[in-house]
């Protein structure tokens, strides 16, 4: 079983920073690419950005672009979300999760961590 914990929500001012971090657990862990999506109120999870375990390429939501990047440290099992230029609508729940191969969905999830940009 593969467990995924995110780290590192809370509540900024517009335009500032945070860093999540999600870190994979679990004997059989190995990951094809992990990903970092958003939930809002009232509103469907939605892309935010993801990185390929081996090879490191990135992809991001336009609407994050310039503003995120995702990294990752593979002998930590670890995958981060530096957030900058924050903006009242970055406000949602953030989950990690990890595809183990090309194709599939996103079997792991983990909790989530609660950003909050404040006006």
């Amino acid at each position: 079983q593969i467990q995924l914990v995110e780290s590192g929500g809370g509540l900024v001012q517009a335009g500032g920073s945070l860093r999540l971090s999600c870190t994979a657990s679990g004997r059989t862990f190995r990951s094809y690419r992990m990903g970092w999506f958003r939930q809002a109120p009232g509103k469907e999870r939605e892309f935010v950005a993801a990185v390929k375990w081996i090879g490191g390429s990135t992809y991001y939501a336009d609407s994050v672009k310039g503003r995120f990047t995702i990294s990752k440290d593979n002998a930590k099992n670890t995958v981060y979300l530096q957030m900058n230029s924050l903006k009242p609508e970055d406000t949602a729940v953030y989950y990690c999760a990890t595809q183990s191969d090309p194709g599939v969905s996103y079997a792991y999830w983990g909790q989530g961590t609660q950003v909050t940009v404040s006006s």
